[in-house]
């Protein structure tokens, strides 16, 4: 199936300039939201409790506050809801010290008398396992983006690996900007999201980059941009049915698979729009902007393959014994 045929090529560079004024806004605006408002770490990373509680009816918030203001454990607590009315989160700074206290039980006799209600959850992480976590997170991420620029490196050149890991920076950047702007927790969920989004985007990005390949290998035209909306063109379709489906899938685990996948969902869901739109308008013309130049890898190939035949030539000597 194809949504777009080609028969001339998109002049997606000519409008590369204006994608990086938007590009570079985007980029600029996530960088303030996260110095002003910062990320909203989740018990994962900042450690706490976290206790999931149900009622029968819509949750009485304030009566539930006033009784947890009675005891000295839920100091602090916050009250929100979790996707629906009948249904709240209790989030406390704080953890039991004590193994033989059951935060569940405690909050039980707390709330006894508000209504009918079930404890659904406790998830307990101390302060030391969550920053652990949170390094440990943080490495990930560095790591998998050392991985990719080496990975890329290797396949490639060094232009198309600076300018995969540019694209990824850019990704990851507007994708944390949108969490801290909407307040999301910031979970072992989302970073599993930040890293899929790594590996969604490196794959378009390298779909694109093959095509641009063989276009600078096969194509007699030498006019970098010109070689680079053809293989962009080329792509189109792959991409529009590709970045669909996916935006399809994860839309509707926003709109339909409850609170608790809600901050993955919607992670997902800001890095596969910009993943796809930086594969085409933010990895291609930072080629265009390097200089790679055609003429120059040309040479590079040739003498490439000219080794390797000479290589070729001297093993079937030695084979022979003429050497």
């Amino acid at each position: 199936m194809e949504f777009f045929k080609y028969t001339r090529a998109f002049n997606f560079m000519g409008k590369s300039k204006i994608a990086l004024i938007l590009s570079v806004f985007m980029v600029l605006a996530s960088f303030v939201i996260l110095m002003t408002k910062g990320l909203n770490y989740g018990v994962d990373f900042a450690g706490g409790t976290i206790v999931q509680v149900k009622y029968d009816r819509a949750a009485p918030i304030d009566e539930m506050r006033e009784r947890l203001k009675s005891n000295e454990l839920f100091d602090g607590a916050s009250i929100t809801k979790f996707g629906s009315v009948d249904e709240v989160v209790i989030r406390m700074k704080s953890t039991t010290s004590s193994i033989s206290v059951d935060i569940g039980d405690v909050t039980r006799e707390t709330l006894e008398g508000t209504g009918n209600y079930e404890i659904r959850r406790v998830d307990i992480v101390g302060p030391k396992v969550g920053n652990e976590l949170k390094e440990k997170g943080m490495m990930s991420l560095v790591l998998a983006v050392i991985g990719i620029l080496v990975y890329v490196a290797f396949r490639f050149e060094w232009r198309f690996a600076v300018a995969s890991i540019i694209a990824l920076v850019h990704d990851v950047s507007i994708a944390l900007g949108a969490i801290a702007l909407v307040g999301l927790d910031v979970n072992l969920d989302v970073l599993a999201a930040l890293l899929t989004i790594l590996g969604y985007s490196l794959n378009d990005t390298i779909i694109v980059f093959d095509r641009i390949r063989e276009s600078v290998t096969g194509s007699k035209n030498t006019e970098l941009s010109e070689v680079i909306n053809e293989s962009v063109t080329r792509t189109l379709a792959r991409t529009t049915l590709t970045s669909l489906t996916t935006f399809f899938v994860v839309f509707m685990l926003f709109m339909f698979g409850g609170e608790i996948i809600h901050a993955f969902a919607f992670t997902l869901l800001v890095g596969v729009i910009v993943g796809t739109y930086s594969s085409i308008f933010v990895a291609s013309p930072i080629l265009l902007w390097f200089g790679f130049d055609i003429k120059a890898y040309h040479v590079k190939l040739a003498e490439k393959t000219k080794r390797e035949v000479e290589k070729q030539k001297m093993r079937e000597q030695f084979e022979s014994g003429v050497m």
